[in-house]
Protein backbone atom coordinates (compact mmCIF):
# COMPACT_ATOMS: atom_id res chain seq x y z
CA UNK A 1 0.00 0.00 0.00
CA UNK A 2 1.40 3.60 -0.74
CA UNK A 3 0.21 6.90 0.84
CA UNK A 4 2.33 8.67 -1.38
CA UNK A 5 0.36 11.65 -2.94
CA UNK A 6 -0.53 10.78 -6.60
CA UNK A 7 -3.13 11.95 -9.45
CA UNK A 8 -6.59 10.23 -8.92
CA UNK A 9 -9.46 11.65 -9.95
CA UNK A 10 -10.97 10.06 -6.87
CA UNK A 11 -7.79 11.84 -3.99
CA UNK A 12 -10.61 14.03 -2.48
CA UNK A 13 -13.39 11.76 -2.35
CA UNK A 14 -15.09 12.41 1.28
CA UNK A 15 -17.82 10.73 3.11
CA UNK A 16 -20.66 12.63 4.70
CA UNK A 17 -23.07 11.46 7.12
CA UNK A 18 -26.73 11.54 6.76
CA UNK A 19 -28.72 14.15 9.07
CA UNK A 20 -31.06 12.46 11.73
CA UNK A 21 -33.90 12.72 9.89
CA UNK A 22 -32.22 10.79 7.17
CA UNK A 23 -31.32 7.65 9.11
CA UNK A 24 -34.15 4.59 10.32
CA UNK A 25 -33.90 5.45 14.40
CA UNK A 26 -35.50 2.53 16.74
CA UNK A 27 -34.22 -0.66 14.79
CA UNK A 28 -33.49 -3.69 16.94
CA UNK A 29 -30.38 -5.39 15.71
CA UNK A 30 -30.17 -9.19 16.09
CA UNK A 31 -27.99 -10.47 18.78
CA UNK A 32 -26.55 -13.39 17.34
CA UNK A 33 -22.97 -14.26 17.37
CA UNK A 34 -22.32 -15.12 13.82
CA UNK A 35 -20.32 -13.06 12.04
CA UNK A 36 -22.17 -11.90 9.15
CA UNK A 37 -22.92 -8.13 8.14
CA UNK A 38 -26.73 -7.96 9.49
CA UNK A 39 -27.96 -5.88 6.96
CA UNK A 40 -28.51 -5.09 3.26
CA UNK A 41 -30.01 -2.39 1.02
CA UNK A 42 -31.18 -1.97 -2.34
CA UNK A 43 -33.09 1.48 -4.28
CA UNK A 44 -36.65 0.37 -2.40
CA UNK A 45 -35.95 -1.27 0.88
CA UNK A 46 -33.18 -1.80 4.06
CA UNK A 47 -33.30 -5.04 5.52
CA UNK A 48 -31.95 -5.94 8.87
CA UNK A 49 -31.46 -8.64 10.75
CA UNK A 50 -33.84 -8.31 13.63
CA UNK A 51 -33.37 -9.12 17.59
CA UNK A 52 -36.95 -11.24 18.74
CA UNK A 53 -37.83 -13.41 21.40
CA UNK A 54 -38.10 -16.80 19.90
CA UNK A 55 -37.28 -17.89 16.06
CA UNK A 56 -35.80 -15.30 13.68
CA UNK A 57 -36.59 -12.25 11.95
CA UNK A 58 -35.93 -9.54 9.32
CA UNK A 59 -37.08 -5.88 9.56
CA UNK A 60 -37.98 -4.07 6.62
CA UNK A 61 -37.30 -0.75 5.94
CA UNK A 62 -38.66 1.24 3.31
CA UNK A 63 -36.19 3.72 1.63
CA UNK A 64 -39.03 6.82 2.15
CA UNK A 65 -39.63 6.71 5.39
CA UNK A 66 -36.82 7.68 7.60
CA UNK A 67 -36.66 9.07 11.02
CA UNK A 68 -38.09 7.92 14.05
CA UNK A 69 -39.09 4.33 13.17
CA UNK A 70 -42.35 3.11 14.64
CA UNK A 71 -43.82 -0.73 14.57
CA UNK A 72 -41.73 -2.17 12.20
CA UNK A 73 -43.50 -5.18 9.89
CA UNK A 74 -41.34 -7.91 10.08
CA UNK A 75 -40.38 -10.91 8.14
CA UNK A 76 -40.48 -13.88 10.50
CA UNK A 77 -40.87 -17.63 9.01
CA UNK A 78 -37.92 -18.86 10.57
CA UNK A 79 -37.03 -20.83 13.94
CA UNK A 80 -34.05 -20.21 14.60
CA UNK A 81 -31.72 -16.55 14.18
CA UNK A 82 -31.75 -14.76 10.63
CA UNK A 83 -27.89 -15.42 9.55
CA UNK A 84 -27.39 -14.17 6.56
CA UNK A 85 -29.72 -11.66 4.06
CA UNK A 86 -29.73 -10.85 0.30
CA UNK A 87 -31.67 -9.18 -2.15
CA UNK A 88 -32.15 -10.27 -5.46
CA UNK A 89 -30.39 -7.92 -7.84
CA UNK A 90 -32.99 -8.52 -10.49
CA UNK A 91 -36.06 -7.84 -8.17
CA UNK A 92 -36.13 -5.52 -5.70
CA UNK A 93 -38.90 -6.81 -4.07
CA UNK A 94 -37.16 -10.47 -3.13
CA UNK A 95 -35.36 -11.68 -0.52
CA UNK A 96 -33.21 -13.92 0.71
CA UNK A 97 -32.80 -15.28 4.28
CA UNK A 98 -30.94 -17.90 5.35
CA UNK A 99 -31.62 -19.19 9.26
CA UNK A 100 -29.93 -21.27 11.83
CA UNK A 101 -32.64 -23.89 11.32
CA UNK A 102 -31.11 -25.02 8.56
CA UNK A 103 -33.09 -23.54 6.12
CA UNK A 104 -33.09 -20.48 3.08
CA UNK A 105 -36.36 -19.34 2.30
CA UNK A 106 -37.21 -16.34 -0.53
CA UNK A 107 -39.63 -13.62 0.06
CA UNK A 108 -42.09 -11.17 -2.03
CA UNK A 109 -42.31 -7.75 -0.89
CA UNK A 110 -45.02 -5.55 -1.51
CA UNK A 111 -44.15 -2.09 -3.69
CA UNK A 112 -44.80 0.04 -0.47
CA UNK A 113 -43.13 -2.05 2.09
CA UNK A 114 -45.03 -4.45 4.79
CA UNK A 115 -47.92 -3.25 6.37
CA UNK A 116 -48.08 -6.49 8.47
CA UNK A 117 -45.89 -9.56 9.55
CA UNK A 118 -44.66 -12.65 7.17
CA UNK A 119 -45.06 -15.72 8.41
CA UNK A 120 -43.67 -18.78 7.29
CA UNK A 121 -46.57 -19.16 5.02
CA UNK A 122 -46.30 -16.21 3.71
CA UNK A 123 -42.48 -16.95 2.18
CA UNK A 124 -42.62 -18.29 -1.64
CA UNK A 125 -39.91 -20.33 -1.52
CA UNK A 126 -38.53 -23.10 0.68
CA UNK A 127 -34.72 -23.83 -0.08
CA UNK A 128 -34.38 -27.44 1.71
CA UNK A 129 -30.49 -29.32 1.50
CA UNK A 130 -28.56 -27.91 4.11
CA UNK A 131 -28.15 -30.33 7.46
CA UNK A 132 -26.77 -27.81 9.64
CA UNK A 133 -27.36 -24.07 9.98
CA UNK A 134 -26.75 -21.85 6.87
CA UNK A 135 -24.84 -18.72 7.32
CA UNK A 136 -24.03 -17.24 4.40
CA UNK A 137 -26.41 -16.42 1.12
CA UNK A 138 -25.58 -14.54 -2.37
CA UNK A 139 -27.67 -13.86 -5.48
CA UNK A 140 -25.72 -14.57 -8.64
CA UNK A 141 -25.14 -10.65 -10.21
CA UNK A 142 -25.64 -12.17 -13.58
CA UNK A 143 -28.27 -15.12 -13.29
CA UNK A 144 -31.50 -14.76 -12.96
CA UNK A 145 -33.00 -16.86 -9.83
CA UNK A 146 -29.42 -18.49 -9.11
CA UNK A 147 -28.77 -18.22 -5.49
CA UNK A 148 -25.36 -20.04 -3.54
CA UNK A 149 -25.60 -20.68 -0.11
CA UNK A 150 -23.07 -22.23 2.27
CA UNK A 151 -23.22 -23.65 5.74
CA UNK A 152 -22.06 -25.38 8.77
CA UNK A 153 -22.41 -28.86 7.05
CA UNK A 154 -19.30 -27.31 5.18
CA UNK A 155 -20.95 -27.67 1.63
CA UNK A 156 -22.21 -24.87 -0.81
CA UNK A 157 -25.26 -25.64 -2.88
CA UNK A 158 -26.42 -23.51 -5.76
CA UNK A 159 -30.05 -22.88 -6.10
CA UNK A 160 -32.74 -22.10 -8.85
CA UNK A 161 -35.14 -20.18 -6.22
CA UNK A 162 -38.12 -20.42 -9.20
CA UNK A 163 -38.28 -24.08 -8.97
CA UNK A 164 -36.97 -24.25 -6.00
CA UNK A 165 -34.40 -26.66 -6.71
CA UNK A 166 -30.83 -27.56 -6.25
CA UNK A 167 -28.66 -26.95 -9.00
CA UNK A 168 -25.47 -28.17 -8.17
CA UNK A 169 -23.78 -28.83 -4.66
CA UNK A 170 -19.70 -28.66 -3.63
CA UNK A 171 -19.50 -30.89 -1.01
CA UNK A 172 -16.34 -31.19 1.78
CA UNK A 173 -15.75 -27.04 0.49
CA UNK A 174 -14.16 -26.39 4.17
CA UNK A 175 -13.22 -28.17 7.06
CA UNK A 176 -14.16 -25.50 9.23
CA UNK A 177 -17.18 -23.02 9.88
CA UNK A 178 -17.66 -20.97 6.27
CA UNK A 179 -17.42 -16.97 6.92
CA UNK A 180 -17.63 -15.63 3.33
CA UNK A 181 -19.11 -16.68 -0.64
CA UNK A 182 -18.24 -13.75 -3.02
CA UNK A 183 -19.22 -14.59 -6.76
CA UNK A 184 -16.84 -12.80 -9.35
CA UNK A 185 -17.56 -10.28 -12.24
CA UNK A 186 -19.17 -12.53 -14.47
CA UNK A 187 -20.98 -14.93 -12.09
CA UNK A 188 -19.45 -17.86 -13.24
CA UNK A 189 -16.74 -18.53 -10.10
CA UNK A 190 -17.06 -17.91 -6.40
CA UNK A 191 -14.11 -17.36 -3.75
CA UNK A 192 -14.64 -18.60 -0.23
CA UNK A 193 -13.14 -17.96 2.76
CA UNK A 194 -13.53 -20.01 5.90
CA UNK A 195 -12.20 -20.60 9.64
CA UNK A 196 -9.68 -23.33 7.97
CA UNK A 197 -7.61 -20.39 6.84
CA UNK A 198 -8.04 -21.26 3.33
CA UNK A 199 -9.36 -19.10 0.77
CA UNK A 200 -10.83 -21.47 -2.00
CA UNK A 201 -11.73 -21.00 -5.56
CA UNK A 202 -15.15 -22.58 -6.44
CA UNK A 203 -16.53 -24.07 -10.09
CA UNK A 204 -20.03 -24.28 -8.90
CA UNK A 205 -21.01 -25.71 -12.58
CA UNK A 206 -18.66 -28.63 -11.92
CA UNK A 207 -18.88 -29.06 -8.52
CA UNK A 208 -15.64 -28.71 -6.95
CA UNK A 209 -12.86 -26.72 -5.76
CA UNK A 210 -10.51 -25.79 -8.35
CA UNK A 211 -7.75 -24.46 -6.23
CA UNK A 212 -6.73 -23.39 -2.59
CA UNK A 213 -4.18 -21.52 -1.08
CA UNK A 214 -3.74 -21.03 2.74
CA UNK A 215 -4.44 -17.35 3.42
CA UNK A 216 -4.51 -14.84 6.88
CA UNK A 217 -2.74 -16.98 9.38
CA UNK A 218 -4.77 -15.62 12.64
CA UNK A 219 -7.93 -17.91 13.76
CA UNK A 220 -10.62 -14.88 13.74
CA UNK A 221 -11.58 -15.52 9.91
CA UNK A 222 -12.32 -12.95 7.39
CA UNK A 223 -13.93 -11.82 4.60
CA UNK A 224 -13.41 -12.01 0.97
CA UNK A 225 -14.64 -10.01 -2.27
CA UNK A 226 -13.61 -10.15 -6.04
CA UNK A 227 -12.00 -7.13 -7.71
CA UNK A 228 -14.58 -6.53 -10.51
CA UNK A 229 -13.38 -6.68 -13.76
CA UNK A 230 -9.84 -6.89 -12.76
CA UNK A 231 -10.66 -10.88 -12.11
CA UNK A 232 -8.51 -10.60 -8.85
CA UNK A 233 -9.74 -11.94 -5.22
CA UNK A 234 -9.33 -9.79 -2.52
CA UNK A 235 -9.21 -10.76 1.14
CA UNK A 236 -9.18 -9.38 4.74
CA UNK A 237 -8.02 -10.98 7.85
CA UNK A 238 -5.96 -11.09 10.67
CA UNK A 239 -2.07 -12.30 11.00
CA UNK A 240 -0.62 -15.00 13.29
CA UNK A 241 -0.95 -12.49 16.28
CA UNK A 242 -4.31 -12.03 16.17
CA UNK A 243 -3.95 -8.79 16.28
CA UNK A 244 -2.99 -7.34 13.00
CA UNK A 245 -5.49 -6.62 10.68
CA UNK A 246 -4.10 -7.53 7.28
CA UNK A 247 -5.57 -7.52 3.58
CA UNK A 248 -4.51 -9.65 0.56
CA UNK A 249 -4.71 -9.83 -3.08
CA UNK A 250 -4.29 -13.81 -5.36
CA UNK A 251 -5.01 -14.39 -8.96
CA UNK A 252 -6.97 -16.88 -9.28
CA UNK A 253 -4.90 -18.22 -12.37
CA UNK A 254 -1.98 -18.91 -9.68
CA UNK A 255 -3.46 -18.64 -5.68
CA UNK A 256 0.10 -19.81 -4.81
CA UNK A 257 1.74 -16.40 -5.46
CA UNK A 258 -0.19 -14.14 -4.08
CA UNK A 259 -0.48 -10.53 -6.34
CA UNK A 260 0.20 -8.34 -2.98
CA UNK A 261 0.79 -10.61 0.21
CA UNK A 262 -0.76 -10.42 3.27
CA UNK A 263 -0.09 -6.74 4.53
CA UNK A 264 -1.21 -5.63 8.12
CA UNK A 265 -3.50 -2.46 8.48
CA UNK A 266 -3.97 -1.74 12.07
CA UNK A 267 -4.16 -3.67 15.41
CA UNK A 268 -7.88 -4.19 16.25
CA UNK A 269 -10.56 -6.95 17.19
CA UNK A 270 -12.81 -6.02 15.08
CA UNK A 271 -13.47 -8.30 11.39
CA UNK A 272 -13.51 -6.34 8.56
CA UNK A 273 -15.83 -5.97 5.60
CA UNK A 274 -15.08 -5.26 2.13
CA UNK A 275 -17.06 -2.81 -0.13
CA UNK A 276 -15.76 -2.84 -3.89
CA UNK A 277 -17.39 -0.70 -6.79
CA UNK A 278 -16.02 -1.87 -10.28
CA UNK A 279 -17.41 1.17 -11.69
CA UNK A 280 -14.70 3.38 -9.68
CA UNK A 281 -12.38 0.77 -8.79
CA UNK A 282 -12.55 1.84 -5.53
CA UNK A 283 -12.48 -0.49 -2.62
CA UNK A 284 -13.49 0.60 0.83
CA UNK A 285 -12.77 -1.49 4.36
CA UNK A 286 -15.31 -0.89 7.41
CA UNK A 287 -14.46 -2.58 10.97
CA UNK A 288 -17.19 -3.83 12.85
CA UNK A 289 -16.25 -2.43 16.47
CA UNK A 290 -14.87 0.64 15.13
CA UNK A 291 -16.03 3.77 13.22
CA UNK A 292 -14.15 4.13 11.03
CA UNK A 293 -14.41 3.44 6.91
CA UNK A 294 -10.89 3.23 4.99
CA UNK A 295 -10.82 3.46 0.97
CA UNK A 296 -8.46 2.64 -1.65
CA UNK A 297 -7.94 2.94 -5.51
CA UNK A 298 -7.18 -0.19 -6.83
CA UNK A 299 -5.39 0.57 -10.47
CA UNK A 300 -3.46 -1.66 -12.88
CA UNK A 301 -0.22 0.32 -11.70
CA UNK A 302 2.68 -1.70 -9.84
CA UNK A 303 1.66 -1.93 -6.54
CA UNK A 304 -2.26 -2.70 -7.58
CA UNK A 305 -3.89 -0.78 -4.39
CA UNK A 306 -3.49 2.99 -3.39
CA UNK A 307 -4.90 4.46 -0.14
CA UNK A 308 -6.75 7.38 -0.74
CA UNK A 309 -8.49 8.38 2.45
CA UNK A 310 -10.38 7.41 5.64
CA UNK A 311 -13.83 7.96 6.93
CA UNK A 312 -14.24 8.77 10.51
CA UNK A 313 -16.35 8.31 13.48
CA UNK A 314 -16.69 7.79 17.02
CA UNK A 315 -19.63 5.03 16.52
CA UNK A 316 -18.50 1.60 16.51
CA UNK A 317 -20.06 -0.11 13.68
CA UNK A 318 -22.31 -3.21 14.16
CA UNK A 319 -22.95 -4.10 10.97
CA UNK A 320 -22.71 -2.46 7.09
CA UNK A 321 -23.99 -2.53 3.76
CA UNK A 322 -23.58 -0.66 0.38
CA UNK A 323 -26.23 0.26 -2.20
CA UNK A 324 -26.05 -0.56 -5.67
CA UNK A 325 -24.83 1.79 -7.84
CA UNK A 326 -28.55 2.34 -9.57
CA UNK A 327 -29.69 3.68 -6.80
CA UNK A 328 -26.81 6.70 -5.96
CA UNK A 329 -27.66 10.53 -6.19
CA UNK A 330 -25.99 11.09 -9.68
CA UNK A 331 -26.48 15.16 -8.91
CA UNK A 332 -24.27 15.25 -5.91
CA UNK A 333 -21.35 13.00 -7.07
CA UNK A 334 -22.16 10.50 -5.06
CA UNK A 335 -20.35 7.27 -6.27
CA UNK A 336 -21.58 4.91 -3.09
CA UNK A 337 -23.28 5.26 0.00
CA UNK A 338 -23.13 2.49 2.47
CA UNK A 339 -25.30 1.52 5.11
CA UNK A 340 -23.99 1.82 8.83
CA UNK A 341 -25.51 0.12 11.88
CA UNK A 342 -24.98 2.08 14.97
CA UNK A 343 -26.74 1.38 18.10
CA UNK A 344 -30.28 1.51 17.32
CA UNK A 345 -29.91 3.25 14.45
CA UNK A 346 -28.91 3.05 10.45
CA UNK A 347 -27.18 5.85 9.08
CA UNK A 348 -26.41 6.52 5.38
CA UNK A 349 -23.11 7.54 4.74
CA UNK A 350 -22.46 9.28 1.42
CA UNK A 351 -18.58 8.93 -0.44
CA UNK A 352 -18.81 11.85 -2.75
CA UNK A 353 -16.59 13.70 -5.12
CA UNK A 354 -16.33 17.33 -5.20
CA UNK A 355 -16.82 19.01 -8.55
CA UNK A 356 -17.46 23.00 -9.25
CA UNK A 357 -19.77 22.10 -12.20
CA UNK A 358 -23.13 20.52 -12.31
CA UNK A 359 -23.10 18.93 -15.10
CA UNK A 360 -23.21 15.17 -15.24
CA UNK A 361 -19.65 13.68 -14.45
CA UNK A 362 -19.27 10.98 -17.05
CA UNK A 363 -16.21 10.44 -16.10
CA UNK A 364 -16.92 9.01 -12.65
CA UNK A 365 -20.40 7.41 -13.79
CA UNK A 366 -19.34 4.72 -16.14
CA UNK A 367 -22.30 2.68 -17.60
CA UNK A 368 -22.90 0.88 -14.28
CA UNK A 369 -24.60 -2.69 -13.75
CA UNK A 370 -28.63 -2.55 -14.60
CA UNK A 371 -31.54 -4.65 -12.67
CA UNK A 372 -31.82 -7.13 -16.06
CA UNK A 373 -30.37 -10.35 -15.95
CA UNK A 374 -27.90 -11.29 -18.76
CA UNK A 375 -28.97 -15.12 -18.66
CA UNK A 376 -31.99 -17.15 -17.15
CA UNK A 377 -31.01 -19.87 -14.33
CA UNK A 378 -31.31 -22.50 -17.11
CA UNK A 379 -28.85 -21.12 -19.50
CA UNK A 380 -26.33 -20.51 -16.94
CA UNK A 381 -26.79 -23.74 -15.74
CA UNK A 382 -26.14 -25.20 -18.85
CA UNK A 383 -22.62 -23.61 -19.16
CA UNK A 384 -23.64 -20.23 -20.31
CA UNK A 385 -20.99 -16.72 -19.35
CA UNK A 386 -22.32 -13.19 -19.98
CA UNK A 387 -20.97 -9.95 -18.26
CA UNK A 388 -23.85 -8.19 -16.40
CA UNK A 389 -26.38 -6.15 -18.44
CA UNK A 390 -25.17 -2.28 -18.20
CA UNK A 391 -27.09 0.95 -17.88
CA UNK A 392 -26.38 5.08 -18.13
CA UNK A 393 -26.87 7.20 -15.02
CA UNK A 394 -27.00 10.16 -17.23
CA UNK A 395 -30.08 12.39 -16.70
CA UNK A 396 -32.91 10.82 -18.35
CA UNK A 397 -32.14 7.68 -17.07
CA UNK A 398 -35.46 5.81 -16.01
CA UNK A 399 -35.20 2.93 -13.87
CA UNK A 400 -36.89 -0.81 -15.05
CA UNK A 401 -40.65 -0.93 -13.80
CA UNK A 402 -40.71 -4.23 -14.80
CA UNK A 403 -39.33 -6.68 -12.84
CA UNK A 404 -37.31 -9.89 -13.84
CA UNK A 405 -39.56 -13.02 -14.29
CA UNK A 406 -40.29 -15.01 -10.86
CA UNK A 407 -43.15 -17.34 -11.06
CA UNK A 408 -41.88 -19.80 -7.77
CA UNK A 409 -43.21 -23.63 -7.70
CA UNK A 410 -42.70 -24.07 -4.29
CA UNK A 411 -41.92 -26.95 -2.96
CA UNK A 412 -44.09 -28.90 -0.73
CA UNK A 413 -42.06 -30.39 2.44
CA UNK A 414 -41.80 -33.65 2.63
CA UNK A 415 -44.16 -36.38 4.88
CA UNK A 416 -42.86 -38.73 7.29
CA UNK A 417 -43.85 -42.00 7.99
CA UNK A 418 -47.57 -41.86 8.91
CA UNK A 419 -48.45 -45.24 9.86
CA UNK A 420 -47.51 -47.72 12.49
CA UNK A 421 -45.68 -50.16 9.59
CA UNK A 422 -44.23 -46.91 7.84
CA UNK A 423 -42.74 -46.11 11.72
CA UNK A 424 -41.27 -49.82 12.04
CA UNK A 425 -39.51 -49.56 8.54
CA UNK A 426 -37.86 -45.94 8.66
CA UNK A 427 -36.47 -47.28 12.34
CA UNK A 428 -34.67 -50.57 10.75
CA UNK A 429 -33.66 -48.48 8.27
CA UNK A 430 -31.79 -45.83 10.28
CA UNK A 431 -30.64 -48.68 13.16
CA UNK A 432 -28.87 -50.28 9.74
CA UNK A 433 -27.62 -46.62 8.79
CA UNK A 434 -26.12 -46.09 12.69
CA UNK A 435 -24.55 -49.36 11.93
CA UNK A 436 -22.65 -48.54 9.21
CA UNK A 437 -21.34 -45.25 10.17
CA UNK A 438 -20.16 -46.96 13.63
CA UNK A 439 -18.21 -49.12 11.30
CA UNK A 440 -16.50 -46.73 9.37
CA UNK A 441 -16.02 -44.38 12.38
CA UNK A 442 -14.27 -47.89 13.82
CA UNK A 443 -12.17 -48.28 10.23
CA UNK A 444 -10.77 -44.36 10.09
CA UNK A 445 -10.10 -44.45 13.77
CA UNK A 446 -7.55 -47.73 12.90
CA UNK A 447 -5.97 -45.80 10.06
CA UNK A 448 -5.76 -42.80 11.70
CA UNK A 449 -3.73 -44.78 15.10
CA UNK A 450 -1.78 -46.75 11.51
CA UNK A 451 -0.88 -43.55 9.99
CA UNK A 452 0.06 -42.17 14.07
CA UNK A 453 2.23 -45.11 14.43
Amino acid sequence: MSKFVRSSKYRHVFGKPARSEDCFSGIKLSKTAWDSNLIKANPKFVAVCWETGGGGAVGILNQKNTGKLGSVPLVAGHKGPVLDIDFNPFNDNLLATASEDCYVKIWHLPDTGLTSNLTAENAVQDLRGHTRKVGTCDFNPVANNVLATSATDYSVRLWDIEKGSELFTVNAAATNIIQCLAWNYNGSLLAQLSKDKKLRLIDPRQSKVASEVTGHEGVKGGRCTWLGKKELIFSVGFGKSGSQRQYAIYDPKDMSKPVVPPTNIDSSAGILMPFYDSDTNCLFLAGKGDGNIRYYEITSDPGIIFYLSEYKSNSPTKGMASLPKRGVDVNSNEIVRLYKVVDDIVEPISFTVPRKSDSFADDIFPDCASDEPALSSSEWAGGSDSDPKTVSLAPGFVKTTTKADFNPVKQEAPVGPTTEAELREEYEKLKKRVAYLEAEIIKKDARIKELES
